[in-house]
């Protein structure tokens, strides 16, 4: 590593060679203003000139997140001449920003409103035509407002970086610019895959989720028998939205949070996780033994399956029939529970609490319904449900820690768990094909070879009882489409393959709470590149502590199937917990 001299505010340091201005500050102790590096670091254009600084070399200021240091270079963050330029900058930002704070669902994690705020940027100081603004609320996951877009850019590098896709771009030149799906269409009328990962990124309003608090509150005035059930990668950050360290796991306290908000029964997805690995199980075993269509891709991913929808119509035989867990769950509620609580089924309302906002555009599928009673009536994310326990006035760290109802759906495994993490529907489903191939547990229990929470692609041999299995894991439909690939070129050798939509997996879904280091004083400088790994401990560490830890002993889904579904891919099986897949595509222009 060479060093280089600089001097910062007439102090000097040696900092690594190469770095840009902003980063070389930050490893000596400054935080200059910015609207890019150390929150998301997809963008670095240096448009928005919130970061300029004084160096020596240097014709005039310079955005200090594109500036690369040198030798010799002095800096000064603090000269009238930069903090006035900065603030110039905000200001012209807020010029043409919809200043609806106070409606905002942002608010308290905008850093445009940040940086106003240090910058000391003033409202009104430049007064004008505002550009023309469309918004669109068409998508059943997520909201596209203008009037609030910076023109950052991270959008619509998260969706590239993480994608390869190119649904995000600027549109139009100069003052009349702004950011939006090909020929300004809606996300309902594009090849959005509505994972989200945008909204995670926009430092403003500009994208946010399709929020159904409202719905919920209308069920639970209308005196539905309201149900919630929550995915497990919800309890690994819900925490964060109350100044809990990033990876603290808060079931407990977040178990006594739904519950006070009036819900009647609070339920675990875990359940509808093992569920679906009975379902899902069996579904490969029949596939390996009877010559079915292989590779079987996994299908709890919605994000995933929109991609496949959009991009792969061809390959669409190899995913899994199976419905993802939640909506799994959504459909024993409404039908083994409803009937054993003598309800109507059409007066149970489910609720889903769940880290992706693509699960609100799953459960409005033509195909996720019985008989004409949707499986999942409301979808929340993990943000949303921090909003309605803060509304209520809730203080959760003060909460006792309580345990879920435990009657008919209760029990679940510790490969329910691990469901939130990329790699664990994998690893769940191989313990259980495990025993179904030998009749004997897998005696580790843990399939290392699976497991990581980095994005890309992972990949395994697995010899169970002289059967080898080939199978593959990948997060991002980037490092998906390589598999994909090779499936169509007829080059694929595996078996089974688990397909995450967001990078990570669901620990890092689109509808987590937000990592921005500024907002997270507490956390390392490095939580950037750390908190998929602490979410996925929380999980692991769930995993771990579990008596059961495999979905074909979890007694509750033992007696599901003596009970009443007689045995996994069964007739009755089928109607309740698989669906199917169909190519589409179609477009429309939201600005007309």
């Amino acid at each position: 590593m060479t060093l280089v001299n600089i001097k910062i505010e007439g102090v000097p340091y040696q900092v690594e060679n190469g770095l840009t201005i902003l980063e070389a500050a930050k490893a000596c102790g400054y935080e200059i203003p910015s609207l890019c590096a150390f929150n998301h670091g997809e963008c670095n254009q240096g448009s928005c000139r919130v970061c300029l600084v004084e160096a020596t070399g240097a014709r005039g200021l310079v955005a200090s997140c594109v500036y690369p240091v040198n030798e010799g270079m002095e800096i000064r963050i603090s000269s009238p001449a930069a903090t006035q330029a900065r603030r110039r900058s905000v200001e012209l930002l807020l010029s043409n920003h919809n200043q609806n704070c106070q409606q905002c669902d942002k608010n308290g994690q905008c850093e445009l409103l940040h940086v106003a705020q240090i910058t000391g940027a003033r409202e009104g100081a430049f007064a004008g035509v505002h550009s023309e603004t469309y918004l669109d609320e068409l998508a059943p996951g997520l909201i596209r407002d203008t009037s609030k877009c910076i023109l950052c850019g991270r959008c619509i590098a998260r969706c590239s970086n993480a994608h390869g896709l190119g649904i995000l771009g600027f549109e139009n030149r100069g003052f009349r610019t702004f950011v939006a799906p090909a020929e300004n269409r809606s996300f309902a009328d594009s090849p959005c895959i509505q994972c989200g990962q945008c909204v995670n990124v926009c430092p403003t309003g500009a994208l946010m989720e399709h929020s159904e608090i409202a719905k919920v509150d209308a069920a639970l005035r209308a005196g539905k028998h309201v149900v919630v059930q929550a995915a497990p990668a919800v309890r690994a950050a819900l925490g964060e939205e109350f100044g809990y360290p990033v990876g603290t796991p808060v079931t407990g306290k977040m178990i006594a949070a739904m519950r006070r908000l009036g819900f009647e029964r609070v339920y675990d997805v875990n359940f509808g996780a093992d569920l679906t690995i009975m379902e899902e199980g069996t579904e490969l075993l029949h596939r390996l033994t009877e010559g079915g269509v292989l590779p079987m891709i996994t299908s709890c991913s919605p994000g995933w399956v929109n991609y496949a929808e959009y991009n792969y119509g061809d390959l669409l035989d190899h995913l899994s029939s199976c419905k993802s867990p939640h909506q799994m769950q959504g459909a024993v509620i409404k039908s083994y529970w409803a009937e054993q609580k003598g309800y109507d089924p059409k007066d149970v309302f489910v609720v889903s609490v769940m880290p992706c906002v693509a699960k609100k555009y799953e459960r409005q599928r033509d195909v996720m319904n019985v008989n004409g009673i949707d499986d999942v009536d409301a979808v929340i994310t993990t943000r949303e449900l921090a909003r309605m326990i803060k509304r209520a006035g809730i203080i959760f760290n003060r909460l006792p820690d309580e345990e879920w109802d435990g009657d008919i759906m209760g029990d679940y495994s510790g490969a329910g768990v691990i469901f939130g993490v990329t790699g664990g529907v994998m690893e769940a489903a191989l313990r259980t094909v495990y025993f179904k191939l030998t009749g004997k547990e897998y005696g580790r229990v843990v399939f290392e070879e699976v497991r990581g929470h980095d994005a890309g692609i992972r990949e395994a041999s697995i010899d169970i009882n002289g059967t080898v299995v080939n199978v593959a894991i990948a997060s991002g439909m980037k490092s998906a489409k390589v598999l994909l690939d090779e499936i169509r070129e007829g080059k694929s050798k595996y078996h089974f393959i688990e397909i995450m939509g967001c990078p990570g997996g669901c620990i890092n879904g689109g509808g987590q709470p937000y990592i921005r280091p500024v907002f997270l004083p507490n956390e390392d400088d490095n939580i950037l590149d750390t908190y998929k790994e602490k979410r996925a401990q929380a999980l692991y560490s769930e995993d771990e502590r579990q008596t059961v830890r495999q979905s074909h002993n979890n007694p509750q889904i033992i007696e599901l199937y003596e009970k009443f579904l007689g045995e996994p891919n069964s007739h009755k099986a089928h109607e309740l917990l698989h669906t199917t897949y169909a190519a589409r595509e179609g477009f429309n222009d939201v600005s007309k």
